[in-house]
């Protein structure tokens, strides 16, 4: 093996355990987003169910704020990955769309790492999602078209909802795991929290680019939503609380499968 060869797989060894690291972080941030919005289905719950309701549960456990930099430092990996993959391809996906899209996500985690790392030492990491949500549709909607611009992006983010959803449905998250060496029963419990995690990540997805669209409709930033109002307008459904424990329950899954892609993830 010659010394191009050996750094190539130093450098393949650095990225899969930031991949990995990235989604042990991810996987506990949905988790517990999933169960707080449980609590609130279930009339228990005054906190955020989004990221930051997440960080606020984590910095309440004991050594707090040190699991808050372990998830900063995870989620700093999964952007290293992420940009490693745009520049590389995953897996042998050389193709031009996966690239840009690993780049986004790359520049995403980074933001998130970042949010992370400052509620760590303290600064707050941030708005919660909703705010966040009405304040960027207010000064979009500000802008010369932005009510095209924020109805664009509401549709965007409603499409990308659905097509998660979709996907999920497809099993074609499959494709990225070492299935091969998963004994037949954890397959079946991989997929399950596959599908139903997605699936549900893709329903507040969609339904958050809705509200987005009904701003930009109604030129009415209010009207946007974060993940927690998102949440909750599930409880206000025809279906009641039991739609918000499904999709709970849902990216309480989608947890557990990320958890399942940093042991299987194929990098």
């Amino acid at each position: 093996m010659d010394a191009d060869t050996r750094e190539d797989a130093r450098l393949g060894r650095v990225t899969e355990v930031a991949g990995r690291s990235g989604f042990v972080a991810r996987g506990v941030v949905y988790a517990l987003v999933g169960v707080l919005a449980l609590r609130i289905a279930f009339g228990a719950g005054g906190e955020e169910a989004d990221r930051q309701g997440a960080l606020h549960q984590v910095a309440e456990q004991p050594f707090g704020t040190v699991l808050l930099w372990v998830l900063a430092v995870g989620f700093v990996g999964m952007a290293l990955w992420r940009a490693s993959t745009a520049v590389f391809g995953e897996a042998g996906q050389k193709k031009t769309g996966s690239r840009v899209l690993s780049a986004g996500r790359a520049v995403f985690y980074g933001f998130v790492a970042w949010g992370t790392a400052a509620y760590a030492a303290g600064s707050g990491g941030g708005s919660d999602s909703d705010s966040t949500s009405k304040d960027w549709t207010a000064t979009t909607l500000g802008l010369p078209g932005g009510r095209w611009l924020v109805g664009t992006a509401g549709l965007v983010l409603a499409g990308v909802g659905a097509a998660i959803a979709v996907r999920a449905v497809q099993r074609r998250f499959l494709r990225k795991l070492d299935t091969g060496s998963m004994r037949p029963r954890t397959r079946s419990a991989v997929t399950g929290t596959g599908v139903s995690g997605n699936v549900a990540r893709g329903a507040v997805y969609a339904a958050a680019g809705a509200f987005v669209v009904v701003a930009a409709v109604r030129f009415d930033p209010d009207r946007a939503r974060g993940m927690d109002d998102t949440l909750r307008s599930f409880a206000g459904s025809a279906a009641g609380p039991w739609l918000l424990v499904v999709v709970a329950a849902g990216l309480v899954l989608y947890g557990v499968f990320s958890f399942a892609s940093a042991r299987w993830r194929r990098f």
